[in-house]
């Protein structure tokens, strides 16, 4: 094996890839995008890149959306390149701490805590002469990254976007693209001779339940109540609706605020009773009633809880509750876990979900740990989702249940399956959920779907999004070299 030698490379910490070679010398050249399927090393990428702007005098910083994926850049780093000035800077450290951590040669940092430090004057934007944007497809919207490429072009530092893949919107990744002023996107995909060796299958398996008559019945006085918001909204001739989903109703939500609020009520009950069923049939009783709960606690909420059917789907759930009903893929995921030895990543996209399977696994006598953001009085910290993250790491648990957070970024040996307890209709959160595995050796990506339900759409839309996904950086590239980018540069 080779390894690559440079000034500040610690020699025999970083594999000689002359892919990431290329895209590195790329990304040096010009501002650039990287996308590069996860467990290639978008991470040595960034080393290298940070290596060669070191070499000239000037000092990097390498930005990544959460503090658990910061400090594991960090530690990276560390291990690869020879200077002793690196450091870690995020919101727990209080600001006098910052400053000095903002002096280091390599500075990792999440992104709120540095837009918020250059708003403050507490780093000067000319300190670093290249910035990393790991997870740049967050890049849209007023995200921090935003604002953080505005300052720095002004400033006129090389600015690094990394990602797995590209948004399968053309607006949104026009926008990324835009933002970073970016004048290329350095691809590589899983087939490329250049990555074959170094990829591993990942095998992805689609496993059915049906719902058993107690949530069916819960379901369908859930459809009874929301028929009869659409049929109200259909009553007004000014608003076109097509099928019934929650993006057609957001879609219309501007027109009802400002020219048809006589029909804001039924819209708004319509979108709280698209979440209510979403939960129940993809989540359970648990998470469907304390969904009810916080939502009946809501500004303008009670008049929903007075339909006759919204009340009889809750009683009926509390009912199924009782029973020890919870949803049929509860006991087909212990069933799955009990199959096989391999540790485990499993994703809920809500923190009730995390709790409920959690309590599941343990039963069963699988240990797991739960991995949530810091938000309300259950969620974890930074330094509580590094803990969880570590003691994955070394073993203490069969399975670590997360949420979005431990979407994006986690290296985490030896994960052999990944199991979806809810699918996700968005190509970036499919594809970063299914990178935590197979990242060392072939692995194993479950995803549970419940029959005749929001899992079976959210199947199809993924599905579609991810093959457009495939080819929007070929799609952007040609569009760069064109100069067709709408408020390019």
């Amino acid at each position: 094996m080779q390894y690559i030698e440079r000034r500040y490379v610690r020699r025999g910490a970083v594999e000689s890839r002359r892919y990431q070679v290329d895209l590195a010398a790329q990304a040096v050249a010009e501002n650039c995008i990287v996308v590069l399927p996860t467990g290639l090393g978008k991470t040595a990428v960034a080393l290298l890149v940070a290596a060669e702007y070191l070499s000239r005098g000037t000092g990097v910083l390498f930005l990544a959306p959460t503090r658990v994926l910061a400090g594991q850049h960090q530690e990276f780093m560390e291990g690869g390149l020879t200077i002793d000035d690196i450091t870690l800077v995020t919101g727990e450290d209080p600001p006098k701490k910052r400053k000095k951590a903002w002096a280091a040669s390599l500075v990792c940092a999440t992104p709120e805590i540095a837009r918020n430090d250059l708003e403050r004057g507490l780093v000067p934007a000319d300190q670093f002469g290249a910035v990393i944007f790991d997870e740049v497809h967050r890049t849209v919207g007023d995200y921090a990254y935003s604002v953080i490429a505005d300052r720095f072009w002004d400033a006129g530092a090389r600015m690094v976007g990394m990602t797995a893949t590209l948004p399968s919107e053309k607006a949104k990744a026009s926008e990324i693209i835009s933002r970073l002023r970016a004048s290329r996107v350095a691809e590589m995909r899983e087939d490329d001779p250049e990555v074959k060796e170094f990829t591993h299958q990942t095998s992805v398996e689609y496993v059915s339940v049906s719902l058993p008559p107690e949530l069916i019945s819960v379901q369908a006085h859930l459809r009874a109540a929301l028929d009869r918001r659409y049929s109200e909204l259909r009553a007004n001739p000014r608003l076109k609706i097509g099928q019934q989903s929650v993006s057609a109703l957001l879609r219309i939500r501007p027109f009802v605020i400002t020219k048809a609020r006589g029909s804001a009520r039924a819209l708004f009950e319509a979108i709280r009773l698209h979440h209510a069923l979403a939960m129940l049939e993809a989540h359970g009783t648990t998470p469907f009633l304390r969904f009810c709960e916080r939502t009946r606690e809501k500004r303008g909420a009670a008049p929903l809880f007075r339909d006759v059917d919204v009340d009889t789907a809750i009683r009926l759930a509390r009912e199924a509750s009782g029973s020890g009903i919870e949803h049929p893929k509860l006991k087909k995921l212990v069933e799955i876990m009990g199959s096989t030895t391999e540790r485990t990543l499993i994703f809920a996209s809500y923190r009730d979900t995390v709790g409920v399977i959690r309590s599941a696994l343990e039963e069963a006598g699988m240990p797991s740990v739960a991995l949530v953001g810091k938000a309300g009085e259950t969620g974890l910290g930074q330094r509580g989702q590094a803990r969880a993250v570590q003691g994955f790491r070394d073993g203490q648990y069969r399975a670590m249940i997360a949420t979005r957070v431990g979407e994006e970024g986690l290296d985490i040996s030896e994960v052999g399956q990944v199991i979806f307890y809810d699918n996700v209709p968005s190509s970036i959160r499919f594809v970063q959920r299914r990178g935590r595995t197979g990242r060392r050796s072939d692995g194993r990506l479950v995803v549970l779907v419940a029959k005749g339900t929001i899992d079976e759409t959210y199947r199809w839309i993924g599905e579609r999004k991810v093959k457009a996904a495939r080819t929007m950086g070929e799609k952007m590239s040609g569009m760069i070299e064109k100069g067709g980018l709408d408020g390019y540069m």
